[in-house]
């Protein structure tokens, strides 16, 4: 890995905790801050770790963004599975690079970036979105986050079956995932997981009963809690403010 900023770089321009920007690095490019603006093609070249100052003389520091850095930049026009069930499924589920993968609904294409980013180089992610406009938005932000290749995105409606066989694993995010169970483990293979994200009690339980009916086995029922903690010496203690509940992971196997 180069120590050296490229064109096409994705990039942290650090200044504190509460005010860094992800970016990636564009020849030509403005980007403008809270403490100023920087011409991009002034990054290319200089190393990470480096500082450089704004057109008002503020110092930011050159840092590698990873992928959930990238993440942040997307505009998400749905909720989106947040990171600590998505790293919950991805182990659970087994998944990782030339995994295959189905899952519904596409949303704002968060979840599928995350699948296509463990999936490569030779996996697939097929995605389903039954709303246009969110199935077009999707599209612009995998490109953005450089993931599209590994992903085949449909504007269909998963309702109404599902096109790939012995996939192995099926990630449901939608209002009524028990209507697609059946389909799911048709899809599946033998071995294959089937993982539901759901944020009601009344959605948990009709699709628990649907995998039960379908014949899913091991089904798994889940909360993910994350508590996080102030950062300050003689202060340690839980954040006053923070999300407190996302939603739901039920896991269940075709065996």
């Amino acid at each position: 890995m180069s120590s050296v900023v490229k064109q096409g770089d994705w990039i942290i321009l650090y200044h504190s905790d509460k005010h860094r920007y992800v970016v990636k690095v564009e020849e030509g490019k403005m980007f403008h801050t809270t403490y100023g603006s920087i011409n991009l093609s002034s990054l290319i070249g200089l190393k990470y770790g480096d500082e450089v100052e704004t057109n008002v003389g503020e110092k930011l520091t050159i840092s590698r963004a990873n992928f959930v850095d990238r993440l942040e930049t997307i505009p998400k026009h749905t909720q989106v599975i947040y990171p600590k069930d998505a790293a919950y499924i991805l182990i659970a589920a087994g998944i990782g690079p030339g995994s295959r993968v189905v899952e519904a609904g596409t949303g704002t294409g968060y979840m599928t970036a995350i699948l296509a980013w463990y999936v490569k180089p030779s996996g697939r992610v097929y995605t389903y979105e039954i709303r246009k406009d969110f199935y077009e938005k999707a599209l612009k932000n995998l490109e953005h986050l450089g993931v599209i290749q590994h992903v085949e995105a449909k504007n269909k409606d998963i309702r109404n079956g599902i096109d790939e066989e012995e996939v192995d694993a099926v990630i449901l995010d939608m209002p009524d995932p028990w209507t697609v169970t059946e389909h799911a483990k048709n899809a599946l293979t033998h071995g294959g997981t089937i993982a539901v994200f759901i944020p009601t009690i009344p959605q948990l339980e009709k699709t628990v009963v649907s995998l039960r009916k379908t014949g899913f086995k091991q089904i798994e029922p889940t909360e993910i809690q994350l508590r996080k903690y102030k950062p300050i010496p003689e202060e340690l203690r839980p954040e006053t403010l923070g999300v407190v509940h996302t939603g739901y992971v039920v896991l269940a196997r075709k065996l």
